[in-house]
């Protein structure tokens, strides 16, 4: 519109007050006009017919497939074999043979017992067993002449038949003396302590020169097993029931199409280990004070980063969810009426959808009934529409996850945005 100049109009004196008022009025409204015309040239992005642009909002387009449920669980760690190192020899400890924390192999020498009083009732199990047999000869020998003798009834059978008990019981002898010599042999063998299981060792629990064994197994060190490693922990019953009925009804299939589920561990540092374990059993016993089930897991430690007792959460993967989506927790929202999304419809209007949700899985819920594949679901921009009037058109674009790489273009439609008030101001 072209600039309007002022005009010198000269009335007369008695005519100027009369005209001013309405003069006044005139300017206001075309001046009013002119700002109206030229609103939207000052914008520079208006929608048309002079409204203002469409807000933009973050979408994620819904991709159903098969979802692994995550079930994070708190748990503790223990070694797979546990052995207690004990003296069953009683004497006084000579010497230590190992390095206290070091790993060990079965039937490695741990300790050394003073074995003297032991071998001297092995050699003298040994004598007895010498004089049990030489009786045994004699008695065998004086069997085998009595019997033509008997034959021939040059002596009585009286005496054959005590020459043949002497024989037996000489016989029972020399079994009876060959037990004592085991078990002397078995007791010097106790005096040296060996490992009964491989594993690390943990500190020795006595020192050279203490009393063992007496009267009592003495304990001496503790060995675990600590690869493979378990994991004990507990999952409310009626979760399990619950994913055994959409097992059995087809809703949920087992993980990896395995029987054994999967199992990761989360340290206490909040890092997840880097093997993966294997779900061994779950207990048939449900507990009546807390209603939780008992299970169990093999987790491999081969650098032995693992420790027995450490607490850690368990990341169990126990099926998996078909046809199923995963949505960014900030996307839905939770009420005690139900889960809800906002679905972007094809012109730009925002419905509210009603949805089903299983469970979480690395921050994201995932959604098992609500959503059709190909459909748009609102994650950010939520403050931009608490402005806007209901039934206010938006402009969809791809939502990024925080930290994520920003689309080329996305910082400059914010400058564009912030342009308008500038070129108003400068009219």
């Amino acid at each position: 519109m072209p600039a309007l100049r002022p005009v010198n109009v000269r009335l007369p004196a008695a005519s100027r007050g009369f005209f001013a008022l309405p003069a006044i009025v005139v300017a206001c409204a075309l001046l009013a006009a002119c700002g109206k015309g030229e609103a939207p040239q000052a914008g520079g992005g208006g929608a048309p017919g002079g409204g203002m642009p469409a807000p933009e909002v973050g979408v994620v387009t819904v991709q159903p497939g098969d979802v692994g449920l995550v079930t994070e669980l708190p748990g503790r760690l223990e070694a797979s074999r546990v052995a207690e190192v004990r003296a069953r020899a009683a004497g006084i400890l000579q010497q230590r043979l190992f390095r206290e924390g070091s790993d060990v192999r079965a039937g490695q020498p741990l300790f050394r017992i003073d074995a003297a009083p032991y071998t001297a009732t092995l050699e003298s199990a040994r004598a007895s067993q010498a004089r049990a047999e030489a009786n045994l000869s004699q008695a065998a020998a004086l069997a085998e002449r009595y019997k033509p003798l008997v034959e021939a009834n040059a002596v009585s059978k009286q005496e054959y038949a005590n020459a043949v008990a002497a024989q037996k019981q000489a016989e029972a002898d020399v079994a009876v003396a060959k037990a004592a010599v085991q078990t002397a042999q078995i007791n010097v063998g106790y005096a040296g302590v060996t490992a009964p299981i491989s594993g690390r060792i943990g500190r020795a629990l006595v020192t050279e020169g203490a009393l063992v064994g007496q009267g009592e197994a003495t304990q001496l060190a503790v060995i675990q097993q600590i690869d493979p490693m378990y994991v004990n922990f507990t999952q409310s019953a009626s979760e399990v029931l619950r994913l055994r009925r959409a097992m059995e009804s087809g809703q949920f299939k087992r993980a990896s199409g395995s029987d054994a589920a999967s199992v990761r561990i989360v340290l206490e540092d909040g890092t997840e280990y880097g093997r993966t374990g294997r779900l061994l059993f779950s207990d048939l016993t449900v507990d009546s004070t807390t209603g939780q089930v008992t299970l169990r897991a093999e987790v491999p430690n081969p650098t032995g980063q693992l420790l027995p007792g450490l607490y850690v959460r368990v990341r169990l993967e126990q099926a998996q969810a078909t046809n199923a989506i995963t949505l960014p927790q900030q996307a839905v929202t939770r009420t005690a009426q139900g889960d809800t999304v906002s679905v972007v419809g094809a012109d730009g209007k925002i419905s509210q959808r009603t949805i089903k949700i299983s469970g979480a899985r690395d921050n994201q819920w995932v959604v098992l009934d609500g959503l059709k594949a190909g459909e748009q679901v609102m994650v950010d921009g939520f403050q931009k529409l608490q402005m806007m009037p209901p039934g206010t058109p938006v402009k969809a674009v791809p939502w990024q996850a925080p930290g994520a790489a920003a689309p080329a273009g996305a910082a400059s439609a914010p400058a564009g945005a912030a342009s308008a008030p500038a070129a108003a101001a400068s009219k």
